[in-house]
């Protein structure tokens, strides 16, 4: 019967599926064209390492960039790599829901906004965290504490007198800190150490790496009791910890509940009727939401810097804009932001070349049948959208290796208004729909804000001949530089 299974297109899950409803079928379907892989087990060799490479080069084997089926185990699912059917697929109202994989669930993720079900209970989150956390007003609000991390990243650089240095732990303890800031209402210097900043930083790696390796277990039912990856067992490890880390930052804030609300758990707490959460949806939505917020921002911000220093020139032609705008006698503020055109397209190329979610880091869950590209897809079906193979489809933008900002400047081009934000399909690194991450506007801000004034402030070079910045990726929860990147900055501003 396995074989049976496996012989038809997409693999054994699909072919499960055709056999066994093809006597109720009213009417024959057309079938999804995609690799058998291999018998069980389908294609899950597809999804180690680089998997966003591996799924563009089957689709395009395969005749099927607009619709692709293959199988994880036991899991349906569909991919594309065409903005029309990405568009069909997120703003779809049957791909509501998240598929839950036994990590999310694990780790409390089920009860925050990433993988609630869709319905009543996501909602109240969803409205929650716009109101209150993504708004523009709320954005705008906390401009000063952007601000004050920039400032200090800025220390720290000029301090290292144009030695070689290694940028990404610096970014993600600034994205850490900003996050617990917004979240948690904790201030702390960068450039000191602190054992809370530590601890958390510590459970945050952890969950990336829990996240972001694929579990057997999810697609293959009869290895669930076996854990052989042992990912069941470092999630009932981890969760502990980060009870006690956000519980006692709950109990803090509970005693002093005098004060005046500014910071995110203060709102949580306040929320009364139907909008009131437990303590343990609120640990579990303050988890994400420090989870969520500290890692894309980090890894896009590293990629950008990277790209500046393998093109100088494009380096030099942002600066000659920050200098026009600002001058060189005060540092950049935010509202200077708005007046660059220049550095906005080069934050947009970079997320077309190196989307920090290729597949859109987490896949959708058909919660009835649908038809999608003139295709059936059953109920359970799990969709993932290529965001990468979309955005260097020749056929969808000229050029599409070679970095060039200036297509996001140039009228000729049309897209000079381009929406990064999900409308348009071509480049939604953020998602579409529903699900669409909900932080893409604080997230957005914060990387034009701080790579403004890294640039405004700083020359940066590649360190050595022998440190040449290698663009080599690792796929984890986002994809990020393989190697970190070393550079040297050398101060260019007057003070």
């Amino acid at each position: 019967m396995a074989l049976c299974f496996w012989l038809y297109p997409g693999g054994p899950a699909w072919g499960k599926y055709w056999l066994r409803n093809r006597v109720s079928a009213k009417k024959p379907h057309k079938i999804i064209p995609g690799p058998k892989g291999f018998p069980v087990l389908g294609s899950l060799n597809l999804m180690v390492n680089l998997a966003h490479h591996k799924l563009s080069a089957v689709a395009k084997s395969f005749g099927a960039k607009r619709l692709m089926a293959f199988s994880m185990g036991d899991t349906k699912v569909i991919i594309t790599c065409n903005p029309d059917v990405a568009k069909e697929i997120l703003n779809s109202s049957v791909f509501a829901d998240r598929p839950v994989k036994e990590s999310a669930y694990s780790l409390m993720f089920n009860r925050a906004i990433g993988f609630a079900p869709y319905g009543v209970y996501w909602r109240t989150l969803r409205r929650i965290a716009a109101t209150h956390l993504f708004c523009p007003k709320q954005i705008s609000s906390t401009e000063g504490q952007r601000s004050e991390i920039a400032s200090q990243m800025v220390s720290i650089i000029a301090c290292r007198g144009g030695d070689q240095f290694c940028v990404r732990d610096l970014l993600k303890k600034a994205s850490l800190n900003n996050m617990m800031c917004s979240v948690f209402g904790t201030k702390y210097e960068l450039g000191s150490s602190n054992t809370e900043t530590e601890e958390l930083s510590q459970l945050v790696e952890e969950g990336y790496d829990l996240l972001g390796k694929l579990n057997w277990s999810d697609h293959l039912p009869w290895l669930a009791g076996f854990d052989f990856q042992k990912i069941r067992f470092r999630c009932s490890e981890l969760v502990p910890k980060v009870n006690k880390f956000v519980t006692k930052i709950i109990q803090e804030h509970k005693l002093q509940s005098g004060r005046k609300i500014h910071d995110f758990v203060d709102v949580l707490l306040s929320l009364n009727g139907p909008d009131k959460l437990s303590d343990q949806d609120i640990i579990a939505v303050l988890w994400e939401m420090i989870f969520r917020g500290t890692d894309t921002v980090a890894v896009l911000i590293e990629w950008i810097l990277a790209r500046m220093v393998l093109h100088p020139e494009i380096q030099s032609k942002v600066q000659a804009e920050l200098d026009g705008v600002v001058g060189k006698s005060r540092p950049l503020m935010e509202s200077d932001i708005q007046s660059t055109v220049y550095l906005q397209a080069v934050v947009k190329e970079v997320l077309r070349l190196h989307p920090p979610g290729p597949l859109l880091s987490w896949a959708r869950l058909a919660i009835t049948d649908t038809t999608i590209d003139g295709y059936h897809v059953p109920e359970g079906t799990t969709a993932m959208v290529n965001m990468w193979a979309i955005t260097r489809d020749p056929d969808v933008w000229v050029e599409p290796l070679k970095f060039m900002p200036e297509r996001f400047v140039s009228k000729d081009s049309g897209d000079v208004e381009f929406s990064v934000l999900g409308s348009d399909l071509r480049l939604a690194p953020f998602g579409s729909g529903r699900r669409t991450c909900p932080g893409k506007a604080l997230g957005l801000a914060t990387v034009c804000f701080w790579v403004g004034s890294l640039l405004h402030e700083f020359q940066w070079v590649q360190s050595d001949d022998t440190n040449s910045v290698d663009l080599t990726e690792k796929l984890r929860l986002s994809c990020e530089m393989a190697n970190p990147l070393q550079v040297k900055a050398h101060p260019r501003r007057n003070t």
